[in-house]
């Protein structure tokens, strides 16, 4: 029996070079599930995404999606990418093991909490205040590096990282650290600043966007001391759950946050289309 991919309507493109297309998951020409690409709108259209890979139920567990997702490759080399990238929900365990298999390799994944209704206290001696105007400046130029940094290190050519970096700083603090519904704050210890929380308090959850400890006052206890204080500004705010980014490969990060009660609720993956 073959499975093949065969396209529900034409390939759609965008003023930029994008592309999209939704195909049927065949087998000897009777449908049995759908697989939705795109090329990425961050990265460009030297990327594709996999939006959506469905096989219905009855032809499950005989390797129809497998092979639907390397033909998605084959599209995905046709349309000149570079790269295959997907989504994966956390709770997808099947989803996770075929990509895998498949040599997709995790990236980052987003994780959440609920926020306790009264977040546990600092540490005597240890507080939050908020960022100043001459402070801003050296943070952000930090910021955008070692985000940069984040990205180069799991695949992301240099120049998309950059400029990912660049868009996403831009989109996150409009206006500095006037942006509404944005936290900066600086962490203190006996008054000496050791490390700086940037939250988002939107419409929604809220979102940890960077925790950064000084190099000078790391392995001591800071980093939970900033979740901490994300927690309680959540709360202060009204908001009861909050969620983050990790990237795969920070081991310490994802310790701490395992051991605060966060847990995954999607997989982002990725693999190089050689």
């Amino acid at each position: 029996m073959t499975t093949t991919l065969r396209p529900t309507g034409p390939l759609q493109r965008s003023a930029d070079g994008g592309k999209a297309r939704t195909y049927d998951v065949c087998v000897n020409s009777r449908p049995v599930g759908s697989i939705a690409l795109a090329t990425d709108e961050v990265f460009g259209p030297a990327v594709c995404r996999v939006r959506d890979l469905r096989i219905a139920e009855p032809d499950r567990r005989r390797g129809r999606a497998t092979v639907a997702a390397l033909a998605a490759e084959e599209v995905a080399r046709g349309w000149g990418c570079r790269r295959i990238e997907a989504d994966v929900p956390a709770g997808a365990t099947g989803a996770l093991r075929l990509a895998t298999a498949l040599g997709y390799v995790e990236r980052n994944r987003r994780m959440t909490k609920p926020v306790p209704d009264e977040p546990a206290a600092l540490p005597v001696g240890v507080e939050g205040r908020p960022m100043t105007e001459d402070e801003y400046g050296a943070w952000l130029a930090r910021a955008k590096r070692e985000y940069a940094r984040s990205w180069i290190d799991r695949g992301v050519p240099e120049p998309e990282a950059y400029a990912k970096s660049e868009a996403d700083h831009a989109a996150g603090l409009p206006q500095g650290v006037a942006t509404p519904d944005v936290v900066l704050d600086v962490l203190t210890e006996d008054g000496e600043s050791v490390g700086v929380l940037w939250l988002t308090l939107g419409d929604g959850d809220a979102f940890v966007h960077d925790v950064a400890v000084d190099q000078r006052y790391r392995g001591r206890g800071h980093g939970r001391s900033l979740m901490l204080l994300a927690e309680a500004r959540t709360r202060a705010a009204g908001r009861d759950r909050i969620g983050l980014n990790v990237f795969a490969g920070n081991a310490p990060a994802l310790c701490l946050y395992d051991s605060l009660g966060y847990e995954p609720v999607r997989y982002s993956l990725y693999k190089p289309l050689l």
